[in-house]
């Protein structure tokens, strides 16, 4: 059997995380040079708004290191990405690893659009309660109408 580089091997990878991210419709999604001076953006792959990404296909982790060098290179690119390393071993899903921060920032942007889809298709009631259960993290009962 053929053995594989690593280059190789983590060149595949980027372009299969481009491919994912077109299926998902960024369709600008690409792998990038592999150094900041060539694109002024330090990602392993462009292509979703706002995220850094280090891209990793390997056996064995070190998403501390990982996330160190995603961080880095984060700070060192264009804008304010939040940093994210999407990773894999061989036969295994895609993983993303993310600092909390980061993640309840886009979980906070989830849920806010979560809101404004009951806006647009639910009931008023049915929005006071989801507010009311995102700021009193669900301890409440569900909210009476006033008529």
């Amino acid at each position: 059997m053929k053995r594989i580089s690593s280059k190789q091997k983590g060149a595949r990878f980027e372009r299969l995380l481009a491919s994912k991210f077109r299926e998902y419709g960024y369709d600008d999604a690409r792998r990038t040079a592999q150094y900041c001076g060539n694109t002024g953006d330090a990602s392993d792959v462009v292509g979703l708004p706002g995220i850094h990404v280090e891209a990793k296909h390997c056996e064995r982790m070190e998403l501390y290191s990982w996330m160190a060098q995603a961080i880095r290179d984060a700070k060192a690119g264009e804008g304010d990405k939040l940093p994210a390393v999407f990773h894999k071993k061989n036969n295994a899903d895609i993983l993303v690893t993310m600092r909390i921060e980061d993640w309840f920032n886009l979980y906070r942007e989830w849920e806010a659009g979560q809101a404004l889809n009951v806006c647009e298709t639910g009931s008023l009631d049915d929005l006071r309660n989801q507010i009311m259960n995102t700021f009193l993290g669900g301890h409440t009962e569900r909210v009476e109408k006033n008529e």
